[in-house]
Formats: structure tokens, C-alpha cells, sequence
């Protein structure tokens, strides 16, 4: 069958695509930028990319029209202050466009809206379904509340609250129950609902056995990592301070944090149905859920990460706009040396960030990353999605990769931090000669005090940088300050 997948460099949709292709059907995978789409090589060649934007009727032409099924898996929550509003329009115009093509059925993953009073992420889920129900087609809705897996936004947030603080003064929303589902679960169900009679203009929540309260859930996960834990949650503490707590603690930015809480507050429990009867599915339990995300994870085979979305930053959506690094009107910092083992320096450099640091003066780093948490930057804390490899599109600590080629050895970097200008980190080889280039495009007088305020710093980090990604040759120095 001919599948169409919108949100294919999603959470959800890198999860689903490689079962799609499994399963035999031919899929048509939506992105709005090719170059963050890296499915691997052999997937790759297995599926047809075209790049649309929901918000722009015209792209929508690109849809075939011989599409047998749709997978609605597109999310703006934290993309924008209007998210909502986003949401509805983009609902319409792909419902427009689908009414156009021969497309029975529409799968839509949204979130459990039982609670009588519901969230403004929630409530935009709700509405987001309500536009997709006029279609012409068929539409099966499946609702999940928390989806746990590595890489999960939900499963990071967990993680970082139970391995950093011993002792959590919370505020009472973690007494909010709800519902978590494994990712691997929810994906099931995603396949067992496609081009199924039996599903048709039908919706189902789903969720795991268990019914857990977030402090439950917390104290669950530091049982599985042998942690002792003291939870106390507190009355008097607002949304908004709320908000901020989870902002500095976990790696979620700001925007996401205010979301999160805000959903937090509404219990996200399922509504009882037979959908284990007719799918013949039982979802892991939250511990089974926690055991295999720890297991991917220490086996580096984890296929996505939220961090990696770009709501994650404060990118646009087009990476063509930031390949191009430009010259006129910026400070530049240049260093070039040779090493003798090329395929060593290589591996350093695909290695960078995450648990590995920056090699050199890492204090200075983490500095940098809790001065950018306190403007409102993303820090260091989102790390690295794999320990060995990198792709266009990755977070990378408070970095964006650009443009990733190992094979010739050229990376290059966008940063998201807070910054008073635009900022890019380059490695590139020529033959056995590497070039370290940090380029910055200052955004009036305080972008220039900027750069001078912090070029001293430069001699110490960048030097030391590329001293110890080609330390295991002789070298010869050739730095050079393009001002």
C-alpha cells in the first residue's frame, strides 16, 4: 500500500517508518527540510521524500494523490507562542489536500482528553481531531497521554529530575495521575490500526497497565536505577514557578516547560475499551517500558530523540538559510594543524559533546551552558541523541549539526544558545591538515562588545580544542585570526 507519513524526522515518525517498510508498504515521507532527513542509507532507498509545509496550501500538491493512508503525526506544541492557531491551520489544509487524493483513511496520534478541564496543548489536540474528522475520509484517532521510551521527551524529563536531585521540593501536580504507554506500544497500534475496517472513524485511548501518579512514576524510576529518593510536593508553588523548575533542572526549554506543566495539571487516564481484545497487544508495564529504554540506550541504538526536533532550539525550519556561512561583516577564528592519524582526529570530532565534553577546558563549557540557561538558552543538558554518530539535524549540546560528511571530514554547527548574533563552529579536513573555524555575525554594537568580551577566552578554548583532536601526531601549527 501506498502510506503517506507526515512528521517522518519526528519522535514518533523515525519509530514508525522502518515498520512501514517492513510490513512491505511504500512509503511517501513528508519532511519540511530534506537535509535533516537521515534515515540510513538502505532505509533511504526505500522510500520517495517530498518536502512540504503544512502552513503553505501550494507545497501540498506534492502529496501523490494515489496515497492509500495517511499517518497525521505533525506537532507545534513550543514551536510558537500561537501553536494553537497553527495547529487548526495546518489540520485544515491537510485535510483539504487529502480530500483530493484517494486516501481511505487518516491515522491521527493525539493525547488523552477525558479530564472535564483540559490544558491549552490538550485542548489544541482536541480541536486538531475535530478538523480532521470532516475529511472526506476515514479517521482513527489514537489518544496517549505520557509516552515512555528512550529518547522521549517525557523519559529525558524523568531521567534528569531523578539523577540529579536527591531530594525534590515539588509542587502538587505530581499527585496528578495519569496513564504512560511505551513507545514500542504505541507504534503497534499504529500498525495495527492501518487500512483496518474494524478501526474507521473510531478513536481509542491508549495506555499501559498502570495508572501512576508523576510522583509515582518517579520514585518508579529510581527503584529501576537503584536510587534512593525523597519527594516532598508543596501547595504554594505556581505554574509559572513550576515552570522554571523543570527549565533549570531537566533539558526541556522554557516554551516546552510551560506546555508540560500546564498538561501536568490534567489527569491523563484512558477511558476503558476492548482495544487489547482486537489488536491482541499487552502493553509492557512503566518498569518493563523503563527496562527496555535503558537497554537501547546502553546499546547506543536509540533511533530518535525530541531533542533532536527543533522546537528543541530556536532555529528556523530551513537549514539552507544557515549551510552558507558567511564572511562579510564577521569575526572569524581560524586554526588549522596537521595530524598523522586522520581516522583518529576523525572519530574525536564525531564523538564531541554529550558525556564526552569539549576536550579541553570543559569548565569554561559548562560556564557557558549555565550562563545560557539563565537568558533562556537550551544549556548543555540536551547532549547528544548517539555517542558515535551525527546527522543534519541533530542536537548537540547547545549546538545544531548542519552538515555532517565523515567520510571527507567536514562538520559544521549552528548555535542555539542565547547570543547577540549568529555563531558557527566548523571542522573541515584537507587532506591531513585540519581547519577549526568559529565565525560569528554580530547583531549591532552589543553582538561586537560580545566578541570582544569574549575572544579571550577564544586563544584558551579553541586552541586547546583542535591542540588535542590532532594529539596523537606531530604537528605543525599554522593558526591564524581573521578579524
Amino acid at each position: 500500500m501506498k502510506i503517506l507519513l507526515t512528521g517522518a524526522t519526528g519522535y514518533i515518525g523515525k519509530r514508525l517508518l522502518p515498520v512501514l517498510v517492513k510490513e512491505g508498504h511504500q512509503v511517501i515521507c513528508c519532511v519540511r527540510d530534506r537535509s535533516r532527513f537521515n534515515p540510513g542509507p538502505t532505509l533511504l532507498n526505500q522510500v520517495k521524500v517530498i518536502e512540504i509545509d503544512l502552513l503553505v496550501p501550494e507545497t501540498l500538491e506534492a502529496i501523490p494523490n494515489d496515497i492509500d493512508a495517511a499517518y497525521y503525526l505533525v506537532h507545534s506544541m513550543s514551536a510558537s507562542r500561537q501553536y494553537d492557531q497553527l495547529e487548526q491551520q495546518s489540520a485544515i489544509n491537510f485535510r483539504g489536500r487529502l480530500n483530493e487524493t484517494s486516501a481511505r483513511q487518516v491515522i491521527f496520534l493525539s493525547g488523552i482528553t477525558n479530564d472535564h478541564q483540559l490544558s491549552r496543548h490538550l485542548s489544541s489536540r482536541q480541536m486538531v481531531e475535530a478538523e480532521l474528522r470532516k475529511g472526506a475520509y476515514s479517521l482513527t484517532t489514537f489518544r496517549a497521554g505520557i509516552i515512555i521510551g528512550s529518547g522521549s521527551a517525557s523519559f529525558e524529563i524523568i531521567r534528569d529530575l531523578v539523577e540529579k536531585l536527591p531530594i525534590m521540593i515539588t509542587p502538587k501536580w505530581l499527585n496528578t495521575r495519569c496513564q504512560p504507554i511505551g513507545i514500542r506500544d504505541v507504534v503497534k497500534y499504529l500498525i495495527k490500526g492501518l487500512l483496518n475496517d474494524d478501526f474507521y472513524d473510531k478513536n481509542y485511548d491508549i495506555g499501559g497497565p498502570d495508572i501512576l501518579t508523576y510522583k509515582e512514576m518517579l520514585l518508579g524510576f529510581a527503584r529501576i536505577r537503584g536510587l534512593k529518593r525523597t519527594i516532598i510536593t508543596i501547595p504554594v508553588m505556581t505554574p509559572r514557578l513550576s515552570s522554571y523548575w523543570l527549565y533549570f533542572v531537566t533539558s526541556t526549554s522554557y516554551r516546552l516547560a510551560v506546555a508540560l506543566v500546564d498538561s501536568m495539571k490534567v489527569e491523563v487516564v484512558c477511558q476503558p475499551n476492548d482495544l487489547s481484545e482486537i489488536t491482541e497487544i499487552t502493553p509492557l508495564s512503566y518498569e518493563e517500558t523503563l527496562k527496555a529504554a535503558f537497554d537501547k540506550i546502553e546499546n547506543s541504538v536509540i533511533i530518535s530523540s525530541w531533542k533532536d526536533s527543533l522546537v528543541s532550539g530556536h532555529m528556523g525550519t530551513q537549514f539552507s538559510e544557515f549551510i552558507a556561512v558567511p564572511k562579510h561583516g564577521c569575526f572569524v577564528d581560524q586554526r588549522s594543524k596537521t595530524c598523522s592519524n586522520k581516522s583518529s582526529t576523525i572519530n574525536k570530532i564525531w564523538g564531541i559533546g554529550g558525556s564526552n565534553g569539549w576536550y579541553y577546558a570543559n569548565f569554561l563549557w559548562k560556564l557557558r551552558g549555565a550562563l545560557d540557561k539563565m537568558v533562556g538558552g537550551v544549556g548543555l543538558r540536551r547532549g547528544r541523541t548517539n555517542k558515535h554518530h551525527l546527522n543534519a539535524g541533530d542536537a548537540l549540546d547547545f549546538w545544531r549539526v548542519l552538515f555532517a560528511d565523515k567520510d571527507h571530514g567536514r562538520l559544521l554547527l549552528f548555535a542555539e544558545m542565547r547570543l547577540p548574533g549568529e555563531a558557527w563552529l566548523e571542522f573541515r579536513f584537507q587532506n591531513n591538515l585540519l581547519t577549526q573555524t568559529a565565525t560569528f555575525r554580530p547583531k549591532g554594537l552589543l553582538g561586537r562588545l560580545y566578541w570582544y568580551a569574549v575572544y579571550p577566552f577564544h586563544g584558551l578554548i579553541f586552541n586547546g580544542l583542535i591542540t588535542y583532536l590532532v594529539k596523537d601526531g606531530n604537528s605543525n601549527e599554522d593558526n591564524s585570526r581573521i578579524w
